[in-house]
């Protein structure tokens, strides 16, 4: 009877947890005086894909402060994104990609784009993924950080960041840019595939599937493996305390990418490791 029993207890847990997709998470409890709410977005999305579910609206109305990755209302942050995508070792990028997948990408730029990589060599391989990714959307793509920093602003919230614009375009640096270099070449090379699943990627994100969406990119071709950590589990680790000092301070709204959220070495884990409770919000 007692096996039984926690099989049927087993199952309901395994049942409850598979329920809970979302990308608003309440945290409450150990000594916070109001809970804060963790968001997961997403950083680039067609305008017809694009929602933002009422209990959002209601957290983001109810909290004092708001937390993004990077202080988005910062004056200097565009001048310092600009300076920090390019390189700065004396080297373009047809030295980190073979002749083929050098006109490969640059033919591709230059189609999508109007500027080929001679003219755009000197930015360095994540600023250019960036740029490739645009042209797997058939839209001018919507940002959710732009929203809740305009919201923010017409309700007169202080936004801040949880790491330097210098230290979230460095963790790029510790990746070797000749295997971004060829992940670049390869995206555009099976653009067919690339494009389909940054379309299953939007899909799971529509339907709040957080491990779903970690499952996705575990799996995905064009994924960084083995520098899993750097990407998200160390800046995770350091987001946590900048993260309860803030809550303890005020009630607060964080928005990050949701690919931050979910597993063993995701935020929500993290701050349940540290005595919050933390539950979904529908």
């Amino acid at each position: 009877m007692k096996t039984i029993q926690l099989l049927v207890f087993c199952f309901f847990i395994q049942w409850s947890h598979a329920q809970e997709k979302s990308l608003l998470w309440e945290v409450s409890g150990n000594g916070l005086t109001k809970p804060s709410y963790v968001y997961g977005t997403i950083h680039m999305i067609c305008p017809n894909d694009y929602f933002m579910t009422d209990s959002t609206k209601a957290a983001f109305k109810k909290t004092e402060q708001v937390y993004l990755e990077l202080d988005m209302d910062d004056p200097t942050l565009m001048s310092k994104m600009m300076q920090l995508m390019m390189l700065t070792n004396g080297k373009k990028m047809k030295d980190y990609l073979k002749p083929e997948e050098y006109t490969l990408l640059s033919d591709y730029f230059k189609a999508k784009m109007g500027a080929n990589l001679d003219q755009m060599g000197g930015m360095k391989p994540f600023a250019l993924m960036s740029m490739l990714y645009t042209t797997l959307l058939s839209c001018q793509p919507q940002s959710y950080e732009l929203v809740f920093t305009q919201m923010a602003s017409s309700a007169k919230k202080e936004v801040l960041g949880l790491e330097t614009v210098e230290l979230q375009m460095g963790v790029f640096d510790q990746i070797p840019y000749e295997k971004q270099a060829g992940l670049l070449a390869d995206m555009v090379r099976k653009k067919d595939e690339s494009t389909k699943e940054f379309g299953e990627m939007v899909t799971l994100y529509k339907k709040q599937d957080l491990e779903g969406l970690l499952k996705l990119m575990d799996n995905s071709e064009w994924d960084f493996n083995g520098y899993e950590d750097i990407l998200l589990a160390n800046r995770n680790t350091a987001w946590v305390p900048i993260m309860e000092k803030a809550m303890k301070s005020k009630s607060t709204f964080f928005a990050v990418g949701a690919g931050h959220l979910g597993g063993a070495k995701g935020v929500l884990q993290l701050l349940k490791k540290q005595g919050y409770t933390v539950k979904a919000v529908l």
